[in-house]
Order: C-alpha cells, then structure tokens, then sequence
C-alpha cells in the first residue's frame, strides 16, 4: 500500500496586490506583507488614506495626531508587521508609504511602531531578532530621545517629543 502525505507550505499567499502579496504562516497564523517588486530608499511605495477615523487606538490603527487614529485604506497595509529595523515607513503627514532600505521581491515589509504611535493600544514583546531589538514595544512616550534619534518619526510623534522635552 502507498500513502501520500500532503503537507502545507509554511508561508502560503492569501492575497495579491499591485506591488505586495498577503501571506499567512501555517505555523503561526500571523500574516505579513511581502513585496513582489524592488524598492529603493526614498521610493514613495503607495499613497494610503483613512478607511475611519476614531479618537482612541486598537492594534489596527495608526496615529495621526493627540486624539486621531485611522485604519489603513488600502486595507492590505494592515498586514505591514513592526520591526526595530524596519524597511518603511508611514509618512502620515503626506499619506505615503516610504522605502527605507533596500527592498527585493519577497522581503516582509516591516515599520517600526513607535515611529507612529505615541502610546499603544497593545504592547508586546518583539520578536524581530535585530541585534538592536528593544525587546518591549510600548509607543515613543516609553523612550528615550536617544532611542526615537535612529528612527524617522511622523511630524506628530516629532510634536509629542519636543513637547515632553519642555516639561
């Protein structure tokens, strides 16, 4: 008697888009955003706009200001997963999606979540595996200056700063 044994792949595409495909790790159940092109740093990725507007945080939407938070229309950006070296960036001063480093068909499309978020709706341990990690992931009020220095930040976490910086 022969027996097959169907496995399925890790990583399997959930949905495909203009420049990015969606994928969902068996394992895991996680999903992320790959590239399907090249990137260079300064490429504007995509524009982005708000699907809604809400005054308090979840773990799904992105800072814009004190009381203003959206979800991201399109809403396939949802799945661009932090990372403390990350590769883009949400410019929501100019509603565009930036490259920061070097991106190549398939690399996971990652952005660093204080960069946005003053105070997070749901902190976590990071799993990055940047030799830089720092480990918790709380919002940039919970780091130093120092820290938010080596990353590029949205106009409003740049305000928030130098408003903790006059106290």
């Amino acid at each position: 008697m022969i027996t097959t044994s169907i496995t399925n792949p890790v990583n399997e595409v959930i949905s495909h888009h203009v420049f990015a495909n969606v994928l969902l790790n068996n394992a895991s159940s996680q999903k992320s955003l790959h590239a399907t092109v090249s990137f260079s740093p300064g490429d504007v990725i995509c524009r982005f706009n708000a699907g809604t507007t809400q005054t308090y945080a979840t773990y799904l939407t992105v800072q814009t200001g004190a009381d203003s938070h959206i979800t991201l229309m399109p809403e396939f950006l949802q799945y661009i997963n932090h990372s403390c070296a990350p590769n883009v960036f949400f410019n929501t001063s100019t509603m565009e999606l930036i490259c920061l480093q070097p991106i190549q068909p398939g690399d996971e499309f990652t952005f660093f979540y204080p960069s946005t978020e003053w105070e997070m709706a749901q902190p976590f341990v990071c799993n990055c595996g940047n030799d830089a990690c720092l480990q918790l992931i709380n919002g940039a009020s919970h780091l130093s200056v120092e820290t938010l220095s080596k990353y590029k930040l949205t106009d409003f976490i740049r305000q928030q700063v130098k408003h903790k910086l006059s106290l």
